[in-house]
């Protein structure tokens, strides 16, 4: 676009914060707004992808992480009396960096946010629109608190359950529960385990991933078939009793220091794919608004981001909107779909719809697909 535009972007997470940083760095008018007046970021740590690298290269955050996230080659596949019984590699996907990570989830949200800040974006906190009214000259925008604006393009990057996507595609599909629940929390990082560590139990799998210099997160898979509410107090106890299932003497000291302050947060696991078009006229969607991925590859985060990046390149290299949204939409569809589905069929092997088989040769084929440039 040779004329800079003026953009909202509705929503502060991490498809949003990438959006934001990278349209602003162009030169556009930026808006970012966001419901949570204090910006907060919830849950415990996430893994992380090695493509997401070159997309913290690109934000301008990629040293900030090296400072306070970890840094991880491979995956570890342990045993009961925790014997290495496979060593999965995890490639580099760019020079000077490995091939996976880690990182708390509160601390990349506050990277993000430290990088939005050294911008000219306008962050409007605890702000949210009440109606979008689009137009062949713009977008009107009508904000809760009674005030007003006009913008070129509006960006939906308000997560699964997006209030834009509701807005603009009210017939769109519901975000659909898998059948499986994860449970996350916080622990001291294990000097013996370099890397990611995952053990396989009755109906659960379990991983390690270090999340700093001194500590790691668990996460833990549960079939659950039933999307059933498990309430806050009972949490320590459930993870521990779940963790019960694997006799490694290592869950079992993990399992040992669970406490009130462990972070716990319990999550049954949706995902939702938005089908084409995932823009009408000014506004369009990215992130978990369109995509939304159970973790099974642990790249949710990153194609969302992704979707910032590319949206950024496809409107600097168009002369209209029309022509970047859809070369956008033409760019992201096929790798989105990819993870969304891929991940979900990966939740129904784990439940027992499928060979272990069909599980490495899902996994092997989408971390060779994510290695490609976006």
């Amino acid at each position: 676009m040779n004329t800079p535009l003026r953009i909202l972007v509705v929503g502060g997470g991490f498809s949003g914060m990438s959006a934001a940083i990278m349209l602003s760095e162009q030169g556009h008018s930026v808006d970012l707004l966001e419901i949570d007046a204090d910006w907060r970021s919830y849950g415990a740590g996430i893994s992380l992808n090695g493509g997401i690298f070159r997309v913290f290269d690109r934000l301008g955050i990629l040293d900030g992480y090296r400072e306070c996230g970890a840094m991880i080659d491979g995956i570890e596949v342990r045993g009961p009396a925790d014997q290495v019984f496979a060593h999965i590699p995890t490639p580099s996907l760019m020079e000077g960096a490995p091939g996976s990570g880690g990182i708390m989830r509160p601390v990349l949200a506050r990277l993000l946010a430290d990088r939005v800040r050294k911008t000219a974006v306008n962050i409007r906190l605890g702000q949210t629109f009440d109606a979008l009214a689009d137009g062949a000259d713009g977008v009107d925008v009508t904000f809760r608190d009674g005030s007003s604006g006009r913008y070129d393009l509006v960006i939906g990057a308000d997560g699964l359950y997006s209030a834009t996507r509701a807005a603009v595609f009210p017939d769109a599909p519901a975000p659909r529960y898998v059948g499986q629940a994860v449970w996350r929390a916080v622990v001291t990082r294990p000097a013996h385990l370099p890397s990611v560590a995952m053990w396989m139990g009755p109906g659960l799998k379990l991983g390690i991933t270090p999340v700093s210099d001194d500590e790691s997160y668990i996460f833990l898979t549960e079939n659950r078939p039933e999307n059933t509410y498990v309430p806050p107090e009972t949490h320590v106890e459930s993870l521990k009793a779940l963790l019960a299932n694997f006799t490694a003497p290592t869950v079992q000291a993990i399992a040992a220091e669970l406490g009130a302050d462990s972070q716990i947060v319990y999550r049954p696991l949706e995902q939702l794919l938005l089908p084409r078009p995932w823009y009408k006229g000014r506004i369009v969607m990215i992130g978990d608004a369109v995509h939304a991925t159970t973790p099974h590859m642990a790249a949710g985060a990153m194609i969302g981001m992704e979707d910032a990046i590319v949206l950024a390149d496809e409107l600097a290299a168009h002369d209209t909107l029309p022509a970047a949204l859809d070369a956008f939409q033409s760019r992201r569809w096929e790798r989105a779909r990819m993870v969304v589905e891929n991940s979900g069929r990966l939740a129904e092997i784990e439940q027992g719809h499928g060979t272990q088989d069909e599980h490495r040769q899902i996994m092997g084929q989408t971390l060779g697909a994510l290695a490609q440039p976006i």
